[in-house]
């Protein structure tokens, strides 16, 4: 994921060329099933992943950076597997 993105094909030819903009375009604009809007692009995460701010040394992260691209992915597999595990309290 870390990788870079082609650019996308340009729409209009020229950018001084806008397209058109018919009643057509503008009803196609968003997609309705009855009276409900439905949403394009990609589904919510059942398991969003939480934004977390935490201080680190220079030397390490430096040191995970070094690994090249992914090494956030790579470093929360690190942290994932070396969790602590939870206990289940009997009782």
């Amino acid at each position: 994921m870390s990788a870079k993105r082609k650019r996308s094909a340009r729409i209009s030819p020229s950018r001084d060329e806008p397209p058109e903009i018919t009643a057509d375009w503008i009803e196609g604009a968003d997609l309705y099933k009855g009276s409900k809007v439905v949403r394009r692009g990609r589904p919510p995460s059942d398991n969003p992943k939480q934004l977390l701010s935490l201080r680190l040394p220079t030397e390490v992260i430096q040191g995970w950076k070094s690994t090249g691209p992914g090494w956030q992915t790579r470093m929360a597999e690190v942290l994932k597997k070396s969790a602590p595990k939870t206990r289940k309290h009997v009782g």
